[in-house]
């Protein structure tokens, strides 16, 4: 409750006339964290697509199979996590900063509903053609660009709820869906309730909280990557926390709650999951070392986001953007330019490597698929693309920024 109290407080100040000693460089230089930590989530993620890209003969699961997994690609891919549910979070920080900039308010539904359209549509065609390279394709998979799309279109029929009820609904669907969870299987476990494939229930189950297949058979089968409900829940919470980011929140002020936030939330997990109470389906176990105990604690699930990974993540980028405010530099100037031209980037570095793995495996692949032998090799494949990709970037955030055109503003 007093988390509640502190970001209650925080909006009603971000309500109050713009102080006088604030200038247009420090709130330039509030937005700019956003971007800032974007941009390493971004960044971040190009090493799980590059991983996704050239090294694919060494899948993981979810949760990953401590026995059977190499702890560098343990750790590559457990710092890929931190980038869905970051994204998601600012997507609704960004939100609420377009529906209150720094005098007055405006009606964020058409711009939020508009957006995730455009985002479920570059799914369904781009996105979709990035991963396969075929045209249609064989399989059909909804993944995080489809779920942010109707997360953000669930964000435009809910944003108006009064601010507290936003903070509560979106704790409510990251804290309870693990029991949600629970229950619905239980229920089908006992004979009560049936998931059949093609079934009503198992199609709203499969869209809100199930991995899997909506269709399985024909020419054409569809799958969910990204089961929606928890992303719903990151979204507001994302929502919720934007008075942090209002014009009348001094830095200091800003940064405490944030370390406050990111302390609370893995205090949160240091409990459930160190206790194995509550939060996540794979209970964590001491391993033959520190390092796999370390492993089997940090194994947490993607699909869909259990609490414990929601609070992991989160409470890492909470802490980032506590560390991040006030820095300028070169490293940081140069992730606010990826972070601030977001769906650029995300096609862009798809189309790229999609490119790279043809070429390659035409004169490298022997006949087949090539792939790298070591999970260094994929670091240094992501490092080459940041400068390959900075320039393009760069010149599409000028042109964002300087452009009228309506478009250019949902990229």
């Amino acid at each position: 409750m007093a988390v509640i109290t502190e970001l209650s407080s925080a909006r009603r100040a971000a309500t109050h006339p713009l102080p006088h000693a604030q200038t247009a460089q420090t709130i330039a230089s509030r937005i700019a964290v956003i971007d800032v930590m974007r941009g390493i989530a971004m960044l971040i993620m190009m090493i799980d697509h590059v991983r996704e890209t050239f090294f694919l003969h060494m899948q993981v699961g979810d949760p990953m199979v401590i026995e059977r997994t190499d702890p560098a690609l343990f750790f590559t891919r457990l710092a890929a996590h931190f980038c869905a549910p970051v994204f998601v979070f600012l997507t609704g920080l960004s939100a609420w900063l377009y529906a209150h900039p720094a005098h007055g308010a405006r009606d964020a539904t058409g711009f939020l509903f508009k957006r995730g359209l455009l985002l479920v549509a570059l799914e369904l065609t781009l996105v979709n053609f990035a991963w396969t390279g075929t045209a249609p394709p064989s399989v059909l998979y909804l993944q995080v660009i489809w779920v942010i799309g109707l997360a953000m279109i669930a964000l435009a029929a809910l944003h108006r709820l009064p601010p507290k009820a936003v903070l509560l609904l979106g704790a409510a669907i990251v804290g309870g869906h693990n029991l949600l969870d629970a229950f619905v299987l239980g229920q089908v476990a006992q004979g009560h309730l049936s998931l059949e494939p093609g079934s009503a229930a198992h199609v709203v189950w499969t869209v809100l909280e199930q991995r899997g297949f909506l269709i399985a058979d024909g020419p054409l089968k569809v799958k969910i990557s990204y089961p929606l409900l928890p992303w719903i829940g990151v979204i507001l919470l994302g929502y919720a926390a934007g008075p942090l980011y209002g014009a009348a929140m001094s830095a200091a002020r800003r940064r405490a709650l944030l370390l406050k936030l990111g302390i609370g939330a893995f205090g949160a997990l240091a409990v459930l999951r160190g206790l194995n109470l509550y939060g996540e389906r794979a209970p964590w176990q001491p391993g033959a070392d520190l390092l796999h105990s370390a492993m089997s604690f940090l194994n947490f699930t993607k699909y869909p986001p259990s609490l414990a990974f929601v609070l992991f993540t989160l409470g890492l980028g909470l802490l980032g953007l506590a560390w991040l405010e006030g820095r300028d530099n070169r490293i940081t100037r140069a992730c606010a330019t990826f972070g601030g031209a977001p769906m650029f980037y995300y096609l862009l570095h798809l189309y790229v490597l999609l490119v790279l793995q043809r070429l390659a495996s035409a004169w490298l692949g022997d006949g087949g698929r090539y792939d790298v032998d070591s999970i260094a090799s994929v670091w240094l494949i992501a490092a080459a693309l940041i400068p390959l990709l900075y320039l393009p970037c760069r010149w599409f955030g000028r042109y964002k920024r300087t452009n009228g055109k309506t478009w250019v503003r949902y990229l």
